[in-house]
């Protein structure tokens, strides 16, 4: 955290371009905004208790949850993406073979 103190009454620039850029901006400003008040004694009990929550066994083992389940369907995608791959690469080889063969296919 940072503990240097801004003096100037304007508020920060936005530099990002994108929507999520400007989000990410925005709650780091907030997160930096709640942290100067902590260190004064000025922070509601509200944003007191929000990083005691973040701070608990608890909540760190719902973000190592969640990570692992966002892990696990990304491989089921990937597992996905590969059969339908393999898939193809049967239907094609069979084709191949019939074409081989002599053996012409008809559309219907």
């Amino acid at each position: 955290m940072k503990t240097t103190t801004k003096k100037s009454n304007s508020p920060p620039l936005l530099t990002a371009t994108t929507a999520e850029g400007i989000e990410n901006e925005l709650i780091s400003m907030a997160y930096e905004l709640v942290a100067q008040r902590i260190q004064d004694g000025t922070a509601t009990a509200a944003e007191t208790v929000h990083f005691l929550k973040m701070g608990s066994t608890k909540e760190r083992y719902e973000r190592e949850r969640l990570k692992k389940e966002l892990e696990l369907m990304q491989a089921k995608t990937e597992a996905l993406q590969s059969a339908k791959r393999v898939e193809e690469l049967y239907n094609k080889a069979i084709e191949a073979m019939r074409d081989y063969a002599g053996m012409q296919t008809y559309d219907e």
